[in-house]
């Protein structure tokens, strides 16, 4: 558990360079993790992304919105504004607003 939550959490080295595929694809492969702390660093570095691009943070939400753990979603979505976070906390069955 710890060597994934360092993997995830090391490629904010990429993002810093906005470079966003290693986290994407990290970010997949962890989405049904068991743990709560993997969960959170998913979470963190997704909303590090939406920091520099939100249009890709997004398009990550948007496919996986619906399967994601609650704590990885709301750490996500944490600086969207009040309508588009509550978007995505509500799960609906329609596509999210652009």
């Amino acid at each position: 558990m710890w060597e994934q939550r360092i993997s995830i959490i090391a490629t904010s080295h990429y993002i810093a360079k906005n470079k966003y595929d290693l986290t994407i694809q990290i970010a997949e492969n962890l989405l049904q993790h068991e743990h709560d702390l993997i969960h959170k660093a998913v979470g963190w570095m997704l909303r590090e992304i939406g920091k520099r691009d939100i249009s890709i943070e997004r398009e990550f939400l948007d496919k996986h919105y619906k399967s994601m753990p609650r704590t990885m979603l709301r750490y996500a979505i944490e600086r969207f504004p009040e309508n588009l976070r509550l978007q995505y906390l509500n799960r609906p069955l329609t596509t999210i607003e652009k």
